[in-house]
């Protein structure tokens, strides 16, 4: 096995493991979290419902007019996440939310959303 699929493979091992512990309801819905190279999102998700209330990534226009060109894959722009799903889902009457790093290990940009969110109100 190559070393990217090594670490696709395990990454989706540790995020089923996860899954089995986290489930969002409609009273506390799941923030989840998912990072690429480039970019980075995260969704308040309703899992009774398969709804997606809340919603932000650094692919919005709204986060990229703000981060100027540089670049999604940083923790400033993690931390831009983070403040705006944490709006966004205030705004629909979302105060409480159930963190999911989604495999990835709870440091750096993961944990940046997660800081941000925290600091704009939402309850984990």
């Amino acid at each position: 096995m190559a070393g990217t699929d090594r670490t696709k493979a395990l990454r989706t091992r540790r995020h089923s493991r996860v899954r089995r512990k986290v489930a969002g309801t409609a009273e506390r819905p799941r923030l989840a979290v998912s990072r690429s190279l480039r970019h980075i999102t995260a969704q308040v998700i309703d899992d009774t419902s398969g709804r997606t209330v809340a919603a932000a990534s650094t692919a919005d226009r709204e986060l990229r007019a703000a981060l100027s060109g540089k670049g999604g894959g940083n923790v400033g722009a993690a931390q831009a996440v983070g403040r705006l799903v944490a709006t966004r889902a205030k705004a629909v009457g979302v105060t409480k939310v159930v963190f999911d790093r989604g495999g990835f290990k709870y440091h750096g940009r993961v944990a940046a959303v997660a800081d941000a969110a925290r600091s704009e109100g939402l309850e984990f």
